[in-house]
């Protein structure tokens, strides 16, 4: 790992209904960030290596510490994001949540044969991130469409990145748009 990291921040949705009765087990869903330096602040190089080599590390850390938020709940969807600083560039941020970090993030929450949702922008300190999420296995699965916000007050700063990944325990509370369902799943990581 070598990444210079100034915090984690972590945030638990708990939803029990949404403006219905409530729907028997409640929806969980959460997220976990980490801020670091970016190495690349305030210029512009074509190897971005030292955001992606160690990437798998933090993928695997950023999902250990969201599925701990779950407290043994098992994992239905997921999904990554990226914000870099106003002297970083989006790309910054996209080398952070590439297919390396993308397989360890998998691997940490117990596979999944899905796309995994993201997002990436630049942005200045306190802004938010919605990560999208969308079910594990089965992306077209559009009951699990979703996202959890997360905020970082003082971060990113102009010359760091801020990472996160996010998880869920099922789809939305009282879902009902149709199409493929969980329960009906093909496993080719589409339907």
């Amino acid at each position: 790992m070598s990444y210079q990291i100034r915090r984690w921040v972590s945030h638990v949705d708990e939803v029990v209904h949404d403006g219905h009765e409530p729907s028997g087990l409640p929806l969980v869903k959460a997220a976990v960030g980490v801020v670091f330096v970016n190495p690349y602040a305030g210029r512009r190089d074509k190897d971005l290596s030292a955001l992606i080599d160690p990437s798998p590390w933090l993928g695997r850390e950023l999902g250990r510490r969201a599925q701990a938020l779950l407290g043994g709940r098992p994992i239905e969807s997921f999904g990554k994001g990226g914000v870099a600083g106003l002297a970083g560039e989006q790309e910054h941020a996209v080398a952070c949540v590439t297919s390396l970090f993308g397989d360890a993030l998998r691997e940490s929450v117990g596979g999944g044969l899905a796309w995994i949702s993201s997002v990436t922008k630049v942005a200045a300190a306190g802004v938010s991130i919605d990560i999208p999420l969308a079910h594990k296995d089965a992306l077209y699965v559009r009951s699990h469409y979703d996202a959890v916000t997360l905020t970082v007050p003082d971060g990113p700063k102009p010359d760091e990145i801020l990472i996160c990944a996010a998880v869920s325990t099922g789809g939305r509370v009282h879902e009902r748009s149709g199409g493929p369902t969980a329960v009906n799943l093909v496993g080719d990581g589409l339907r």
